[in-house]
Order: C-alpha cells, then sequence, then structure tokens
C-alpha cells in the first residue's frame, strides 16, 4: 500500500487511534503493516471505507474506468 500515501496515512490514523496502547496492539503499525496483523488490516479496511464515503460518486465512476 506504500504507493497510496493518503490511504496509508489513513489507515495509520485508524490504526493508532483505535489500538492505542500495548494493551490492543503490541505492535506499531509499522511492524503491523510489515506483519499483516489483523489489526492492521482492519484498519486499512476502515481507511477504504471512509474513502468511499468521502470521495464524489463522480469521481468513483471515473476511478472505475
Amino acid at each position: 500500500m506504500h504507493h497510496d500515501t493518503a490511504l496509508r496515512a489513513a489507515a495509520r490514523a485508524i490504526f493508532e487511534n483505535v489500538y492505542p496502547g500495548d494493551d490492543w496492539s503490541p505492535v506499531s503499525f509499522d511492524e503491523a503493516e510489515r506483519f499483516r496483523t489483523v489489526h492492521y488490516r482492519n484498519a486499512v479496511e476502515a481507511a477504504r471505507m471512509a474513502r468511499a464515503c468521502f470521495t464524489p460518486e463522480g469521481a468513483r465512476q471515473l476511478a472505475l474506468l
């Protein structure tokens, strides 16, 4: 996901806010990304869902073409 910096930044923000410390996730975002942990995958999916909410319908249609 390194090629989509905006999506990665959103996933990091979600990860760090949903899993704020050792109680939730014993690894940092970078480690979670490297190991593709369930916490990381959940943060990425949440970022994708959020992007869809903020992307205008016309832009989504153009992206599909």
